[in-house]
This record gives structure tokens, sequence and C-alpha cells, in this order.
């Protein structure tokens, strides 16, 4: 069953009454604690992949990995 427009046009409006109340100091501090769980997810999945890595290993490949998003970034 897919959800209606109406239900759709609902939650949309639901996140911008949300977005707009939210206090200025936990905008500004979204980015930051959206990079760190991004990165805790990113770790576990290096973990996953190399099950024997040491922490510096698994720190290495996160910047590795960090450095080629920010390569991409700059080519487009």
């Amino acid at each position: 069953m897919e959800p209606t427009k109406e239900l759709l046009d609902d939650i949309y409006r639901e996140k911008v009454v949300r977005a707009r109340s939210t206090p200025a100091e936990e905008k500004f501090l979204a980015g930051p604690r959206l990079f760190e769980f991004a990165c805790w997810m990113t770790i576990e999945g290096i973990r996953n992949q190399n099950p024997g890595a040491s922490e510096e290993d698994v720190r290495r490949i996160l910047a590795e990995r960090l450095a080629l998003r920010e390569r991409m970034e700059t080519q487009n």
C-alpha cells in the first residue's frame, strides 16, 4: 500500500514545523553530531570488513575514506 499524497504532505509539514521550532543552538550542533554519527557507522563498517584490524588501522582506513570523499567532492 503506497502512502497517499495527503499523508506525504502531512509528514513534510510536520518536519518543517519541527525544523522551524528547533532552537538555533540545536541546529548549529546538528552538523557535527551527524558527522560524528557517520564516522561511527563507518568505523563499525571498517571493523566488520577488517576483523583483525588494530584501532590504529581502523583510524587510518577512516582517514583514507574521508580523504577520498574530499577528493571526490572537489572533482565535482
